[in-house]
């Protein structure tokens, strides 16, 4: 998993003491809410929907608004909001591949600020498909700490495609449908899983060596997430 893109590290860092928790709080709604409304309301039996649950309880969200969320998403409360998931294309400074995923109720707001963004900080949109077979679609479950030869051979019982060490923590990379699966099979020998996601990962990362792109690279994604509608951005940059 070499050259993962380092944007979501960065941003698990500064999420939960980021001044603006409460814009985290509604994109972690709004992504309950796409959830279950694709898959139902009983996380048991939607599994997306567990895994937004459980993102939304690592940056402290309160029950009640996951519950809220939830109940949006089924369509036990009588809002008429209709949110859709889009993924933009986009390539920012040095070069550097860009997959911008949102959920918008307004696609043209969303759109129109992407491309300000882009346009501001040297980045521009790419056309569909450009930039998409770059990436591969892989499950990533974080464990912090050095891990253990118990935990190794476990999630690679499970189905686990790799295992490594970064930062001091343990990182396994599955295929996405075998996410689920090497998850319980930590979680039942007593691992306590940071997190747990379906992540883009790129097949072959871009290594910038120029600081001032790679600043400018940086500023580029804190823009683009600071952007309401925008949930996640992956790149191709190597670590």
């Amino acid at each position: 998993m070499s050259g993962h893109s380092k944007w979501s590290t960065i941003k698990r860092k500064k999420g939960v003491n980021d001044a603006k928790r409460g814009q985290i709080f509604t994109k972690m709604a709004n992504i309950i809410t796409v959830a279950a409304r694709s898959g139902g309301g009983d996380p048991e039996m939607n599994f997306k929907l567990r895994l937004a649950i459980d993102k939304a309880r690592s940056v402290n969200m309160p029950a009640d608004n996951i519950e809220r969320a939830i109940k949006k998403g089924a369509g036990e409360l009588s809002e008429n909001i209709q949110l859709k998931e889009l993924a933009y294309e986009a390539y920012g400074p040095g070069g550097v591949a860009l997959i911008i995923e949102a959920i918008s109720d307004n696609n043209n707001r969303t759109l129109a600020e992407v491309k300000n963004v882009l346009t501001d900080n040297g980045g521009r949109m790419g056309e569909v498909g450009s930039v998409r077979w770059m990436f591969d679609s892989k499950g990533i479950i974080r464990i912090s700490g050095a891990g253990s030869d118990k935990i190794e051979m476990a999630a690679i019982e499970a189905g686990a495609e790799d295992i490594e060490q970064q930062n001091g923590n343990l990182v396994i990379v599955t295929i996405a449908n075998k996410l689920s699966a090497v998850k319980e099979s930590l979680v039942a020998i007593g691992v306590r899983v940071e997190s747990a996601d379906i992540e883009l990962i790129p097949q072959n990362p871009l290594r910038v060596k120029d600081k001032d792109v790679l600043n400018k690279i940086e500023k580029l994604m804190e823009a683009l997430d600071d952007l309401d509608d925008v949930g996640e951005v992956y790149s191709n940059l190597a670590d």
